[in-house]
């Protein structure tokens, strides 16, 4: 009887450790003050050693491309793109085109303008892809918050 015991608990734990779920990347938020109506808001997202993150501009037939979608708010107006920090640009052999993409870190920043001064909070959310050398996860999506105050 021990030993089938033995072999359900070792069965479970080899299950368990086989069906983890990647996630290689998380995400940082926050919010410099440019002015008393201008904020930038700043998403940080952390990669795990050896998988990248792609850009917002990737070639169409290539990987999903990076992008934000803010929700509308009463009080503050989203003012022209997001931004990104300069990435790596390769010619991916995977792919068969170049690419942009970052390693270890990234940063995005979003400028708005408040149209009523006080405290508010801005949602979006970030669609990513992230590829290591010999397999993609799919499209991911992440809720964030920026608390301006």
């Amino acid at each position: 009887m021990k030993k089938y015991f033995l072999a359900i608990v070792l069965l479970a734990i080899s299950i368990s450790s086989y069906g983890q779920i990647l996630e290689p990347v998380t995400w940082k938020t926050s919010v410099k003050k440019i002015s008393v109506t201008e904020y930038d808001l700043v998403a940080t997202a952390t990669i795990d050693d050896g998988w990248h993150l792609y850009s917002q501009v990737v070639p169409e037939g290539g990987p999903i491309a990076t992008a934000f979608i803010f929700e509308t708010g009463d009080n503050y107006t989203i003012a022209g793109k997001t931004k990104e920090g300069k990435g790596h640009t390769v010619d991916d052999p995977v792919f068969n085109m170049k690419i942009t993409y970052f390693e270890k870190k990234a940063s995005f920043t979003q400028r708005i303008k408040l149209t009523k001064p006080g405290k508010t909070t801005v949602v979006a959310e970030v669609e990513f892809m992230v590829c290591d050398d010999s397999r993609c996860l799919p499209p991911t999506y992440v809720d964030l918050d920026f608390k301006i105050e």
